[in-house]
């Protein structure tokens, strides 16, 4: 396996992991927040740290689907181009997104030095530069997700084109399909009419 394959691999696991934790992690928190609400005992700093898993979350899941290719994008808009302006179209695609991942990550370090020494509400021994870190986190882990799959979109675009991401997991999921699974490839003999009973059925 090649090294940019391996870290593709790695860094897919990763957020993986971390979504799936986050995610974990905040039904936990739902519930609980739920039964002490309903006990009549409301838990004081719920609404905060459920808002900032809720962003957590979402700039986590965000990455993971940059390195699917699972965003909402306009395939079929480049496919029609002509395939000597289809590649310089994906470039300046490409680069909007470095450009603009770049400067939430620059905008987010910012924020982190203006929130020196804040905390949060409702839990003062929480630093709210711990909470909002996300923000240059999550643009890093975007830009290197794109950075990533950047190979993958350019021999798309001087291929045959894109194929949306939804088509493609389909794809793979009925190439991925075992053979005994699957009612079209069993024998006829093991097929029974709805209609027809056997002599033990009911």
């Amino acid at each position: 396996m090649s090294t940019h394959k391996l870290l593709k691999t790695w860094l897919e696991r990763l957020l993986e992991v971390s979504t799936a934790l986050i995610v974990a992690a905040m039904t936990l928190l739902i519930v609980l927040g739920t039964v002490y609400r309903y006990i009549g005992s409301p838990l004081g700093w719920y609404d905060e740290i459920a808002s900032i898993g809720l962003v957590w979350m979402t700039y986590f899941g965000s990455a993971l689907a940059a390195l699917k290719g699972a965003h909402i994008g306009f395939p079929g808009l480049v496919n029609a181009m002509p395939p000597r302006i289809r590649v310089p179209a994906t470039l300046f695609a490409e680069a909007c997104v470095f450009f603009f991942f770049g400067l939430l990550g620059w905008a987010g370090w910012q924020v982190l030095v203006i929130l020196e020494g804040m905390t949060l509400v409702s839990l003062p021994n929480v630093s709210v530069q711990l909470t909002q870190s996300i923000i240059p986190i999550g643009a890093a882990l975007f830009i290197i997700a794109e950075a990533l799959r950047l190979p993958e979109v350019l021999e798309a675009a001087r291929g045959e084109g894109f194929v949306d991401h939804e088509i493609r997991e389909a794809l793979g999921d009925v190439s991925n399909t075992p053979l005994e699974t699957d009612d079209a490839s069993m024998p006829s003999a093991t097929h029974r009419h709805p209609r027809q009973h056997s002599l033990g059925d009911a």
